[in-house]
C-alpha cells in the first residue's frame, strides 16, 4: 500500500475539526435554539391561584406565536403545591435540578414564597411571586441582598395595599357615607402582619376610629361568634385582610345578614368565579385589587382579562393578571440581558419598565426597605377598590377609572352606628 504524506493525512482531520466547531456555534438548519424554561408553581385548586398558570401559559403562547425571544421559545412547566410549603419546595428543587428551569412564578401564599425564598437563594434561581403580600418577602433582600436578590416581590407588599385601602376608605367611607369607626378582621397569616399593623396606623388618620381588632385562624369554618362580637361593637364598617380562609366569612355575612360593610382585601373575591362560590352572598362586597375586566388600567388589561375567559371560561383573579405580565417581563428581561443567566437575568430584572396590564411595572432598589418589591403610586401601580354588585366586579375608586358606584345590599343598615 503506498503511504499517504502526512501533510495530506492531516488535511481532512482539520477539516472535520473546524467544520464540527462551525457546527457547535451555528444551529444547522432546522435546528431551535434552547427554550426559556420558566417554572411554575401554584396552588391550582384554589380560587385565586388557579389562574396563574393559565395566565403564565397565555402570555407564552402569545409571545412564542410572534417568534418567540430571539428565536428562542418560553415554554412553561407547572407544578401545583396544594397550598403546602413542602410540596412547593419539592417541585421548586425538581425544577431546577430536573427540568432545568431558568427562572420561577411562584405562588399567591406568602407562607410558601418565604419557604422557597433560601431555596431561589442557595439554587441560585430567580424567582418572582405573583402573589404573595408578606413584607417579609422583600425585607429579606433588603438585609441580605446578596444572598437573596434572586428573590422578585412582583404583587403589592401588604403594607403597600393596606395604604391604598386606606385611601380608598377615606374616599368612600368617610367623605361619602360619614363613617367614623371600623372593626379589622383578619386571618392570622404572614402576609396580614403587616397589613393589620397598617391598618391601625393609617385608619384613625382619615378618620375611623378602631374599636377592635380581630384575628382568625385561616382555618376558621364558623363566623358566628366572631360576627355576634363585631355586632355587639358597632361599628360602620369591618375592614378585611380575607384570603386563604376561601368564602365561608362572605357566605356567613349574607346568611346571618350582618348590618355592617365588608370593605377590604378579599383575595378570592378578585376571581370572576367567587359570586358561584359564594351562590351570590357577595352581593355588596368590595374589595382591593390591582386589576379588573372591566377598567382599561391599561390598553392591556381587558384584551387579557378577555383571552383568559375565552380560553378558560372566566375572568382571572388577581395574581392571574400579575403572572402574565411577569411571563412578559421576564421576557423583556432575557432579550436585554441576551442571556438566562442568573445574575444577568437579576440585574436585567432590576431595570424593568414595563407597561403590563396592572400598570406600570418597576421594583424598588436596593437600598430600599422593601428592595425588589413593586413601586406603587401615580404613573405606576395604582389599585382599585371593585364591589360585586349583581353578578359582576364593578370598580368604584379611584374616581378617574370608575365605571359604577357603591350599591349595599339591603340587610346593611349604613349611618345606624353613627
Amino acid at each position: 500500500m503506498r503511504r499517504i504524506p502526512r501533510r495530506a493525512a492531516r488535511a481532512p482531520c482539520l477539516g472535520a475539526i473546524f467544520a464540527a466547531a462551525f457546527a457547535a456555534a451555528m444551529p444547522a438548519a432546522g435546528q431551535t435554539a434552547e427554550p426559556i424554561r420558566i417554572g411554575v408553581i401554584a396552588e391550582a385548586q384554589a380560587v385565586a391561584g388557579a389562574s396563574i398558570p393559565g395566565a403564565a401559559q397565555l402570555a407564552a403562547d402569545e409571545i412564542n406565536e410572534k417568534g418567540g425571544v430571539d428565536g428562542r421559545k418560553i415554554e412553561i412547566i407547572s407544578y401545583d403545591d396544594h397550598s403546602s410549603s413542602a410540596d412547593a419546595v419539592r417541585a421548586f428543587q425538581r425544577a431546577v435540578s430536573q427540568d432545568h428551569v431558568h427562572i420561577v412564578i411562584a405562588s399567591y401564599v406568602s407562607e410558601v414564597v418565604l419557604a422557597l425564598e433560601p431555596w431561589a437563594a442557595r439554587l441560585k434561581t430567580p424567582m418572582i411571586t405573583p402573589g404573595a403580600a408578606s413584607n417579609v418577602i422583600s425585607k429579606n433582600v433588603h438585609d441580605d441582598y446578596e444572598r437573596n436578590k434572586y428573590t422578585f416581590h412582583g404583587y403589592l407588599t401588604s403594607t403597600a395595599q393596606a395604604s391604598l385601602i386606606c385611601d380608598a376608605a377615606k374616599s368612600i367611607l368617610v367623605d361619602k357615607y360619614k363613617m367614623k369607626s371600623a372593626v379589622v378582621m383578619s386571618e392570622d397569616a404572614a402576609w396580614t402582619g403587616p397589613l393589620d399593623a397598617e391598618y391601625l396606623d393609617c385608619l384613625p388618620k382619615i378618620g375611623l376610629k378602631v374599636l377592635d381588632h380581630i384575628r382568625f385562624s385561616p382555618d376558621t369554618t364558623d363566623f358566628t361568634p366572631i360576627f355576634n362580637k363585631i355586632e355587639g361593637l358597632k361599628p360602620d364598617v369591618m375592614i378585611t385582610g380575607i384570603s386563604h380562609v376561601g368564602v365561608q366569612p362572605t357566605v356567613q355575612w349574607k346568611q346571618q345578614q350582618v348590618p355592617i360593610p365588608m370593605f377590604g382585601t378579599s383575595s378570592q373575591a378578585t376571581n370572576s368565579t367567587f359570586w358561584k362560590e359564594t351562590n351570590g352572598a357577595a352581593q355588596g362586597v368590595l374589595f382591593f385589587g390591582v386589576a379588573t375586566s372591566d377598567v382599561a388600567t391599561t390598553p392591556k388589561t381587558i384584551p387579557f382579562a378577555e383571552n383568559f375567559k375565552k380560553r378558560f371560561g372566566n375572568y382571572p383573579s388577581y395574581c392571574g393578571y400579575t403572572a402574565y405580565d411577569e411571563v412578559y417581563y421576564i421576557a423583556d428581561a432575557v432579550r436585554r440581558a441576551g442571556s438566562t443567566e442568573a445574575d444577568k437575568l437579576v440585574d436585567a430584572l432590576e431595570k424593568t419598565d414595563y407597561e403590563g396590564t396592572i400598570g406600570r411595572v418597576q421594583f424598588r432598589g436596593r437600598d430600599d426597605a422593601a428592595t425588589h418589591a413593586l413601586k406603587t403610586g401615580p404613573g405606576v401601580v395604582a389599585g382599585l377598590m371593585s364591589q360585586w354588585q349583581d353578578g359582576k366586579q364593578t370598580t368604584i375608586w379611584p374616581d378617574a377609572v370608575a365605571n359604577g358606584k357603591v350599591s349595599f345590599p339591603s340587610f346593611i343598615k349604613l349611618g345606624a352606628n353613627n
